[in-house]
């Protein structure tokens, strides 16, 4: 139990380098006695101060604070350098010199790897101690690493089954785009085998605890559902505009709910269609009625959110819904502008730039802004206690960027890439919930799951804005940092736990999930006690 606890979180800390919990602290002589230990809750001694490596910070300690603490074993060849760690299931192999490790045969990148100093073998404690399965903090005040091995007592990880009674919602997103989750492109035409695939999926997601579903009902200016406004999706029968024959939303909706689970319908706000060309769309199609509305970029064709006409025709196909359907809630995923791509808007800046912003981008900020806003509104006005939420990007911004950012160097944010700026939502209490899609895993230099789970974290306190946090099943078992072992999301969810703000957890996608990647399954089932 210890042992895999620690395994996890010591991959993390390597992997993360500078953006660890240690970060901040000065890149002084590597040498630091001041750094304290503490092992569920109680001081780890040691003959050999550990030390923090200059510009990576990471804590490195004696291989024997691992052997005689966390009950791994250690193994050193001098002949080749090499420190094997074992425990828990655990294998893990560290070679002086070289950036990675082999964990359990897979390699991972490090930030710092084994090395002797003054005749002693040092590792990488977080590294290390993630990947036996504890959790590792930081202590700024007090320069402490405390690690916290499962069923403790002296933190807040959660044994498999003890569910935090915070996380009210276990949810999985569906997605219709490209037939990715449901319905599958087998089934064009036939809505029985439609009906029973969604059966199954939803069968087979309740069994390992989910209790939400977010389906997209609207992938690509389209609709999984009979609309007066957009036509038919392509992604029922392959043909845009084609009646399947049946309700999908209204079966969706019912099926969902006589299992005692939630249903949200996930709208894709301002994607027009998932290509450029105007073959094979209905006449229906935003694209073929107001070609003067869409921008074409990326290879995709974006409604322009810049023009107000655009905007409203949005709202008033989700309001379609709303109006009609039983749903529990209304969700937004993170399409608004494309993010570091050209978008040509000038005409429509020049055009609807009524209130004189001097910046183009301060301008498409607020179209997004009054989009959402007046969505808001008009959900409450219709049907006030139904939930309206939005899935952005994970992150914001970078601090780099704005002092009210996160400690990260994401390549692309919500704020300047894709002109979102959810933070001044949440502030406004325009939605009532967020899930920011935190795909990274703890090892994750430029973007670490817990900076940027308590960056959210902190943005909602003192609002009524609920916080979820997406999850990225679908990168387990790939090259990336952290994702080598099915713990990876087992002590995320257990980071969740410690963080009074998060009330739920959202897995992107059904499919990741029902593939069972590297036996998450059974460990997502005890861990939700299903």
């Amino acid at each position: 139990m210890r042992m895999r606890k620690l395994t996890a979180a010591c991959c993390l800390l390597v992997l993360l380098s500078p953006l660890t919990p240690l970060e901040g602290r000065s890149e002084a002589a590597d040498s630091d006695s001041s750094l304290s230990l503490v092992l569920d809750g109680l001081p780890l001694k040691s003959d050999t101060a550990p030390y923090m490596k200059p510009k990576v910070n990471v804590t490195m300690v004696p291989a024997r604070v691992i052997s005689e603490n966390l009950g791994a074993t250690v193994g050193w060849v001098q002949s080749n350098r090499t420190a094997t760690v074992t425990g828990s299931g655990m294998t893990i192999q560290m070679t002086a010199g070289k950036q990675e490790a082999v964990v359990n045969g897979a390699t991972v990148k490090l930030d710092a790897s084994v090395e002797v100093k003054n005749g002693r073998v040092m590792v990488p404690l977080r590294f290390i101690s993630e990947k036996l399965g504890l959790l590792v903090g930081w202590n700024q005040a007090t320069q402490t690493v405390s690690l916290t091995s499962r069923g403790s007592g002296n933190g807040s990880a959660q044994a498999p089954g003890a569910i935090s009674e915070r996380t009210v919602v276990r949810g999985a997103w569906l997605s219709s785009i490209y037939n990715l989750d449901w319905p599958s492109d087998d089934s064009y035409n036939n809505a029985s085998q439609q009906q029973e695939e969604y059966r199954k999926q939803l069968d087979d997601l309740q069994a390992m605890g989910i209790n939400t579903v977010y389906v997209q009902v609207r992938p690509s200016g389209d609709a999984l559902y009979p609309s007066s406004l957009v036509p038919w999706s392509k992604f029922l029968t392959g043909t845009q505009g084609k009646d399947p024959g049946y309700d999908p939303l209204a079966f969706m909706i019912e099926e969902t709910h006589s299992r005692g689970m939630k249903f949200e319908a996930w709208f894709n706000p301002f994607r027009a269609n998932n290509g450029t060309s105007a073959a094979g769309l209905a006449a229906n199609h935003v694209a073929i009625q107001h070609p003067d509305w869409v921008v074409a970029a990326s290879g995709t064709t974006y409604i322009n959110p810049g023009i107000p006409d655009a905007r409203q025709h949005i709202i008033d196909a989700i309001m379609e819904v709303v109006n009609k359907y039983d749903v529990d809630g209304i969700h937004l995923d993170d399409y608004f502008y494309p993010s570091n791509a050209s978008f040509d808007d000038d005409a429509a800046y020049k055009q609807y730039n009524t209130a004189g912003f001097a910046s183009k981008a301060d301008w498409r900020r607020d179209n997004i802004n009054q989009f959402i806003r007046k969505l808001g509104e008009s959900i409450h006005a219709a049907k006030p206690q139904l939930a309206f939420g939005v899935s952005p990007f994970g992150v914001w911004r970078n601090s780099s960027a704005d002092p009210e950012g996160s400690n990260t160097r994401a390549s692309i944010t919500d704020y300047d890439s894709m002109y979102a700026d959810v933070r001044k939502w949440i502030q406004e209490e325009w939605i009532d919930y967020v899930v920011p899609q935190v795909y990274w895993s703890l090892s994750t230099s430029a973007a670490r799951y817990d900076i940027v789970t308590d960056w959210w974290a902190d943005a909602v306190e003192g609002t009524d804005v609920k916080l979820y946090i997406g999850h990225s099943p679908y990168k387990l078992g790939t090259s990336e940092a952290g994702w080598q072992s099915a713990q990876e999301i087992i002590h995320q969810l257990q980071y969740n736990s410690k963080i009074e703000q998060v009330e739920g957890d959202v897995f992107f996608s059904a499919k990741d999930l029902l593939k069972n990647p590297l036996g998450l399954v059974p460990l997502l089932s005890s861990y939700y006690g299903s």
